[in-house]
């Protein structure tokens, strides 16, 4: 595939670094929406996180807002709504309101998982069960919402979502599983793969997403994106730090100890047991990190893998100009194309 082909956006989770707080980490959010929407990137999600220490990104449809107002060009939505946290008609007023003040800028990404811990989760909403089957009903009753209509019979013939605008924002579904994708392709919404989260069975999952795809009203060929942690830097101290503190991230989170910030002099003498080891080379697929070089050929090599022409860059690093200037060499690297001179 021509890397001149692929398309680039952003899945920012408002990551704190050490010494920041959260009111800096939202800046830092904003500051980054309006760089990578002059570099030429095609959209910006954020996410929602719970319960943590290490991440700002807690409510998208919010900061979605803001991200709108203070961006031009690039779609804003979100990577993603935990959907089994959201009542499904609040969730589609948030997203009517969006549209309205974005019109067909928005993207609304939904996974299935809460985006935190179970006891958390039931706090958020303590009717949430956890099942399959109440995900999938939250999607069809979505649809119906976006376009003004109801299922005979059901209370839905009552209700509707305000504001009632001419638009509906682009639907995608995201999985690091393959599951999620079997329902976009039933749907008819957007897929994309967290490879971020999963490093195994995207390129099957996305295969079998677009076998499966039925057209719907909202989108009429399969449209497939891939999330991955990258880091393009042309300093090789930069990078060997950044691979050495993913690396502690990934198994703090696996030990059950959560995220916190802190930076390379604080773990530059950690010792890993061997299964510990074992783990970093299996999360290390999670993530590219290197030189321009090294990078180009290794998202370009998983981009025709996964039979896709966008890449999602999720970007942490210890300087926020550090996190700049990746997602500025990858702009250039992809050749997208720029917008205001950046």
């Amino acid at each position: 595939m021509s890397t001149k082909n692929i398309r680039l956006s952003v899945l920012d989770q408002s990551p704190i670094r050490k010494g920041l707080t959260a009111e800096q980490a939202v800046q830092e959010t904003i500051a980054l929406a309006k760089y990578t929407d002059g570099l030429g990137y095609t959209r910006f999600w954020v996410s929602e996180h719970h319960n943590t220490g290490s991440l700002a990104g807690s409510t998208p449809e919010v900061l979605i807002a803001y991200l709108a107002s203070q961006t031009t060009d690039i779609r804003v939505g979100s990577g993603g709504i935990m959907m089994p946290n959201h009542s499904t008609l609040k969730v589609a007023e948030n997203f009517r309101m969006l549209e309205a003040l974005a019109p067909g800028r928005v993207d609304l990404g939904m996974g299935r998982a809460p985006g935190t811990d179970r006891i958390t989760a039931s706090i958020l909403n303590p009717s949430n069960h956890f099942a399959e089957q109440d995900f999938v009903e939250q999607l069809a009753d979505l649809r119906n919402y976006f376009h003004d209509r109801a299922d005979p019979g059901t209370i839905h013939q009552k209700i509707r979502a305000i504001p009632q605008v001419q638009t509906v924002p682009a639907m995608w579904l995201l999985s690091s599983s393959g599951q999620s994708g079997l329902f976009a392709a039933h749907f008819g919404m957007g897929f994309s793969f967290a490879h971020f989260i999963s490093p195994v069975g995207g390129p099957a999952a996305v295969q079998q997403y677009r076998e499966r795809f039925q057209p719907s009203e909202d989108l009429q060929q399969p449209e497939v994106n891939m999330a991955i942690f990258v880091f393009c830097s042309e300093d090789p101290e930069k990078v060997m730090q950044h691979k050495a503190l993913m690396d502690h991230r990934f198994i703090q989170f696996e030990r059950g100890m959560g995220l916190s910030p802190y930076n390379y002099d604080d773990i530059k003498d950690v010792e890993y047991t061997l299964q510990e080891q074992d783990r970093i080379r299996y999360n290390r697929q999670r993530v590219v990190a290197g030189s321009p070089e090294m990078v180009k050929t290794r998202l370009s090599q998983l981009a025709d893998s996964y039979d896709i022409d966008e890449i999602i860059a999720v970007t942490i690093a210890e300087e926020f100009d550090d996190r700049l200037q990746s997602y500025k060499l990858l702009a250039d690297l992809f050749e997208i194309k720029n917008r205001r001179g950046v």
